[in-house]
């Protein structure tokens, strides 16, 4: 990459497929903004007509959970008894739910 390059943001690119309902996350580029993001994004990842959406977002704009906090934010919650619907009766015409 050129120093030029280097300067411009970082732009994270999810696609979204046509058999798909999610955008899915397919890499990472520089751009100088948003529009040159996402025409960039387009040539670069959906050449063989693999998308049927594009989205950019700045990398500097997403905020993600801190692996050391793993155990705090992911672990199951069997403690909170209300979370888990054993204490209604079923009717037996619903009871293959």
């Amino acid at each position: 990459m050129t120093e030029s390059t280097t300067a411009w943001p970082l732009w994270e690119v999810f696609v979204r497929s046509r058999q798909g309902l999610e955008h899915r996350h397919c890499g990472s580029l520089h751009a100088p903004d948003a529009a040159m993001a996402l025409q960039m994004a387009r040539d670069v990842y959906t050449r063989r007509q693999e998308g049927v959406s594009l989205w950019v977002v700045p990398s500097a704009a997403i905020t993600a959970s801190r692996p050391e906090d793993q155990s705090t934010d992911f672990d199951p919650m069997a403690d909170k008894i209300y979370r888990h619907p054993t204490f209604y009766r079923l009717p037996p015409e619903v009871d293959h739910l």
